[in-house]
C-alpha cells in the first residue's frame, strides 16, 4: 500500500491518536528529548516547540528512510550515556521488539530522574510489518512491565471502544478485497471509507468499551 493510501485507510485513527498524543506531550514533553524508533519523526514538527533536541534512534536495517538518524542502535542498546534525556518517546515500536522489557529498561537508563516516558502500543490489531511483529498489549500486561522496569504509571489510555477497533479493522479488509477495477475508478469505495472514518469519530466519544481499543498510550514517570 502505498503511503497516501495508507495515510487515508488510517485517517480515523490517526485523528485519535494525534489528538491524544498532542495532549500528553503538551503536559510531559520537555528539554532534550529521545525517539526510540524514530524512523522519520513523524512527530517532530508537533514536538518543536517543546524540546531543545529531539534524537532519533534508529537501527541500521530500519526499512525506513535514515535522513531523521541521529544515533544508529537499537531500543536494546542506546548509544547514550545514563540519564542523558529529559523526556523519551516511543510510538509503534514495543510490539515489534522480541524483548520488551529490555528495551523499556534502556529508555529508563537514559531518562533523567523525574524524566516523563510516552509510549504507544496496539492491543487489537492485524499482523502488520511481518515478520517482526511479536506482541499484543492489555493495560495490565504494560503496567507489569513499566513498574517492573522501574517507572511509575502516569496513565495507561485505551484510545477507542469496539466501535472504532471494529470500523478500522473493516476499512483494511473492506480495502483490500474491493479496491480495484469499475469500484475503485469510480471512488465508491473511497466514499465508504470516508463515511466509516466520520461515522467512527462520532460513535467514539459516546463509546465506552474500553476493553475493545485497538491501542493504548502509556504514560510514564522515572521516579
Amino acid at each position: 500500500m502505498d503511503l497516501k493510501r495508507e495515510r487515508f485507510i488510517n485517517w480515523m485513527i490517526t485523528e485519535i491518536f494525534e489528538e491524544y498524543f498532542k495532549e500528553q506531550t503538551n503536559k510531559f514533553i520537555k528539554g532534550r528529548l529521545i525517539d526510540i524508533g524514530c524512523g522519520v519523526k513523524p512527530y517532530k514538527k508537533m514536538l518543536s516547540h517543546l524540546v531543545t533536541e529531539h534524537v532519533g534512534v534508529d537501527h541500521e536495517g530500519t526499512t525506513h528512510s535514515k535522513s531523521e538518524i541521529n544515533l544508529i542502535g537499537t531500543a536494546y542498546a542506546i548509544p547514550a550515556e545514563n540519564e542523558t534525556f529529559d523526556s523519551a518517546i516511543c510510538t509503534a515500536v514495543l510490539e515489534h521488539l522480541e524483548e520488551p522489557e529490555a528495551a523499556i529498561r534502556e529508555c529508563f537508563r537514559v531518562l533523567k530522574l523525574g524524566g516523563y516516558a510516552i509510549y504507544s502500543m496496539p492491543f487489537i490489531w492485524h499482523v502488520h510489518e511481518a515478520p517482526r511483529d511479536f506482541y499484543r498489549y492489555t493495560k495490565y500486561g504494560l503496567q507489569y512491565l513499566f513498574e517492573k522496569a522501574g517507572f511509575e504509571i502516569v496513565e495507561i489510555k485505551p484510545l477507542s471502544g469496539f466501535i472504532v477497533t471494529f470500523l478500522q479493522l473493516h476499512i483494511y479488509l473492506v480495502n483490500g478485497k474491493f479496491n480495484k477495477g469499475i469500484i475503485r475508478k469510480i471512488k465508491i469505495l473511497d466514499s465508504y471509507i470516508w463515511f466509516c472514518h466520520k461515522l467512527g469519530l462520532f460513535l467514539n466519544k459516546k463509546d465506552k468499551s474500553n476493553d475493545w481499543t485497538w491501542m493504548y498510550v502509556v504514560t510514564a514517570r522515572k521516579n
